[in-house]
């Protein structure tokens, strides 16, 4: 969605889907903002705005994941953790923390790049969420970072280094600068953001947890401490649980915004907008409406912008998808192909795991919406062996998907599985029925709650059960619904992924192809600003 400019207030989320881990700098007049990618490629999304309510996704700063054969398989909750976004002398840098490789960066001239390849800045497991720290006031660098305790033992801690200045290297072993334990009431410590301000170091991190913590601000005289803590954002009164982890912006004009995250549940993270203004009892910053998150706003004193969103709809030009799509892993030559029309033909991959789509790297993904809505998207399956089938699916640690499939006798029939968290394969969610002419227009639903219901149109197929028009002029028979209700589910760290996906059987030769034509996401109950 997007936020009206006549209107002058804006409506939270901002970004409303799973933007997770944002961090957000200002270069001039532009407004620049990087989140968690996870195991998906690309990775790195790059977003940008003028006035830090309307955003659009411009890019990413990685193209694939190294090592390149640790990432051949999805790896759902690995890679790229909590990115820090930097402009230094020139350049845009991008710090992130892999859980079980270390602290990498990439950096580049222009926003779109192009992207240094990753570089290795310290190698170590646990090592997350690094922010580095340019001083220009004594030509020095820093960084800090948080620890993962499923990697390194260790949690509830910040650990600071100085940095070469050239961003390549740390010149020392670190030391514990803010240690989470000492501090009465505080847990999972992790998320650090690292400012220079009024002559003080800033560190901006979260504590307590994704769904119910708070955004705590350190402070001290020398980088290496000591350090004295403020909260400064939680939940208090209102209906934003866990409001924390972001990143502080000063527009022109001097006003100070934060932009933090909301765990929703199956939706991810969100992104939230908050006012910010320093000097609140002794100097230190208070964020939204003194301490609690705001549900809306007076805008940001920035120039009125033209209503913008992340991408979602796709024709596939070219056959090619567009930036807002992720592959669940690295992607291989041959899964796309390439032509001169609209629509996404992609290959039915052959595959042992044909049975669990969790298991597949070659699944394109994008982000749920994080307001009800209903998706839709044409499929053909064309030329192909018995077992090739292709469909829409709502991915996460329990997952369904409607489509089609080609039968031992060469018939093409709709079909719509579903797989519980627990089970390692799928089973059916409704009877397969013919699909006449191997095309079918598929649709789910989304309600509150990431409740799908799914549906599907083959025009006239002959099935007499459900046939009332829905009045979308789909088919000659209209919408039909297929199985239950499905309460879409997240991964661990990130929110449910919508995904187009080919597969067939392990076999020999090329098993067929399938296309996806005119994507679309229709937002159910849009707001009228934000």
């Amino acid at each position: 969605m997007s936020a009206d400019p006549a209107e002058p207030v804006y409506r939270n989320p901002v970004l409303d889907a799973d933007w997770s881990d944002p961090d957000v700098i200002r270069v001039g007049d532009d407004f620049y903002l990087t989140a968690s990618s996870f195991g998906r490629v690309p990775g790195l999304p790059l977003l940008h705005s003028r006035d830090l309510v309307n955003w659009t996704l411009v890019g990413h700063a990685l193209q694939r994941l190294e090592p390149e054969s640790e990432f051949a398989a999805p790896r759902h909750d690995c890679g790229v953790w909590a990115p820090s976004l930097r402009h230094h002398d020139g350049r845009f840098w991008i710090f992130w923390g892999d859980p079980d490789r270390g602290v990498f960066q990439v950096n580049a001239p222009e926003i779109r790049g192009p992207w240094t390849r990753p570089h290795l800045v310290k190698a170590g497991k646990g090592l997350i969420d690094p922010c580095p720290l340019w001083d220009d006031e004594t030509g020095e660098a820093y960084l800090v970072h948080a620890w993962a305790k499923s990697r390194s033992g260790v949690k509830n801690r910040l650990t600071g280094h100085r940095m070469h200045p050239h961003g390549t290297e740390l010149l020392d072993e670190g030391k514990v600068i803010v240690d989470g334990d000492r501090i009465p009431g505080w847990f999972t410590l992790e998320g650090p953001k690292l400012y220079r301000h009024d002559g003080w170091f800033w560190i901006f991190a979260p504590a307590g947890g994704v769904e119910t913590g708070w955004q705590g601000a350190f402070r001290s005289r020398a980088f290496f401490g000591p350090y004295e803590e403020k909260v400064v954002l939680e939940q208090k009164d209102t209906d934003v649980n866990g409001p924390h982890q972001g990143g502080w912006v000063r527009t022109p004009s001097g006003e100070d915004w934060f932009l933090h995250f909301q765990q929703r549940g199956a939706y991810g993270r969100v992104v939230h907008l908050q006012p910010m203004r320093w000097g609140g009892g002794g100097g230190w910053p208070v964020i939204g409406d003194d301490g609690a998150p705001v549900a809306e706003h007076r805008r940001p004193d920035l120039p009125p912008q033209p209503p913008a969103a992340p991408a979602t709809d796709d024709d596939f030009p070219g056959g090619r998808p567009g930036r807002q799509w992720q592959w669940t892993a690295n992607p291989r030559d041959g899964w796309a192909t390439h032509h001169s029309a609209d629509g996404l033909r992609l290959t039915c991959v052959r595959t042992p795991d044909a049975h669990d789509l969790r298991a597949l790297p070659n699944v394109l993904t994008q982000r749920l919406p994080g307001t009800p809505c209903t998706v839709e998207v044409d499929l053909r399956l064309d030329d192909g062996e018995p077992g090739a089938r292709a469909g829409l699916a709502v991915l996460g640690d329990a997952y369904s998907w409607i489509g089609l499939q080609r039968g031992p006798d060469g018939t093409v029939r709709l079909v719509h599985r579903f797989a519980e968290t627990a089970a390692d394969q799928e089973r059916d969610a409704a009877p397969a029925r013919p699909a006449p002419g191997g095309r079918a227009r598929l649709r789910v639903d989304i309600d509150a709650g990431a409740r799908c219901r799914f549906s599907y149109d083959t025009g006239n197929t002959g099935d007499t059960a459900n046939t009332a028009d829905t009045g979308d002029g789909a088919g000659q028979g209209g919408f039909r619904p297929s199985g239950q209700v499905f309460a879409a589910t997240p991964w661990r760290w990130v929110g449910a992924l919508l995904g187009l996906v080919a597969l067939a059987p392990t076999g020999q030769g090329h098993a067929g192809t399938a296309t996806f034509t005119q994507f679309r996401i229709r937002i159910q109950e849009k707001r009228a600003d934000r």
